[in-house]
């Protein structure tokens, strides 16, 4: 699907369209987030839009032919990758339809609706929305923007690992919040390309364990039911050249639930003053719960993907 050329590429096109975000470390806490763990946080909620999608979204949008984008853009989205579209929109100067399922947070139904992209609410999950944004698609003639299953998006999101490696050289491993595996695809080809040691640890949602039980079955299985109420990490069915890659660069997957996730982002925003939403705070959920083996030693990253009100509102 891609290589290491390919987000190098991504990181050349975008480079003053994103930002490099800051990574910290998480110490000196009341009560630490991950027990004894030497953690680094990597703030993608720090990203422009507010998540690491602005990072596949750009490097799509300037990957076109502007004549390409004459009746818009369009994207199926639990909320990040939705904005971040949005925003590609604004920026090329055309329509942004974004649909979304019926669990999409109101915050970031709002913060699209700002970006001027136009919304609608299909369906109960993701790959329902995804349906109705085909048909608009096929419709209009809009330019389809997949939020996983996309090269261009795949390597911007593989952007991230490259900043990794450069920021935190003596990393051991990296923890990845998961829904359709776009940003664990690229960030784990950046890493195992250039740190082929270093341990990619992917977090799925109790509710939605797509690829791991795709794993568990040897082939890309669809789920029969999503339940988890975090939209940015439910998918009934990855694509198949993303399970090519988890399977093949991804050294373990976990599983976190909703609740665990909560408290996570509560822990985030108390501790450090970080507004995650819920797949932001999915990689301290999986070590707070001691998901993770963590050997002593071991220099751990774990990616904040996305921002949010959650553990604000709760």
């Amino acid at each position: 699907m891609i290589a290491l050329e390919d987000i190098r590429t991504a990181a050349a096109r975008i480079e003053g369209n994103v930002r490099r975000t800051p990574m910290i470390a998480a110490g000196n806490l009341k009560t630490p987030l991950a027990g004894g763990v030497d953690l680094t946080l990597k703030l993608e909620l720090l990203q422009v839009t507010g998540s690491f999608k602005a990072r596949g979204a750009t490097n799509r949008l300037l990957s076109l032919d502007p004549a390409a984008l004459a009746h818009g853009i369009v994207t199926a989205s639990g909320g990040n990758h939705g904005i971040a579209t949005a925003r590609a929109g604004f920026m090329a100067g055309v329509p942004a339809t974004i649909f979304l399922p019926t669990n999409a947070s109101p915050a970031k139904i709002e913060k699209l609706r700002a970006w001027g992209a136009a919304t609608r609410i299909v369906g109960s999950a993701w790959h329902e929305s995804n349906e109705a944004a085909q048909a608009f698609v096929r419709e209009t003639g809009a330019v389809y923007f997949h939020p996983f299953a996309d090269p261009a998006v795949v390597a911007g999101q593989g952007t991230v690992g490259l900043e990794i490696l450069d920021q935190m050289p003596d990393v051991t491993t990296v923890l990845v919040a998961m829904g359709g595996g776009g940003l664990v695809s690229g960030v784990a080809t950046a890493i195992k390309a250039l740190a082929p040691h270093v341990r990619v640890v992917g977090i799925e949602a109790t509710g939605s364990p797509v690829l791991l039980r795709a794993l568990e079955a040897g082939s890309n299985v669809a789920l029969d039911r999503v339940t988890t109420s975090v939209a940015t990490m439910a998918c009934a069915k990855t694509d198949d050249r993303i399970f090519d890659i988890v399977r093949d660069k991804v050294d373990e997957i976990v599983l976190v639930d909703d609740d665990e996730m909560l408290r996570a982002a509560r822990s985030l925003w108390f501790e450090m003053g970080l507004a995650a939403d819920l797949s932001g705070a999915a990689a301290i959920a999986a070590l707070a719960e001691d998901r993770v083996r963590i050997k002593q030693g071991e220099r751990v990253c774990a990616i904040v993907c996305g921002a949010g009100p959650d553990a604000i509102l709760g």
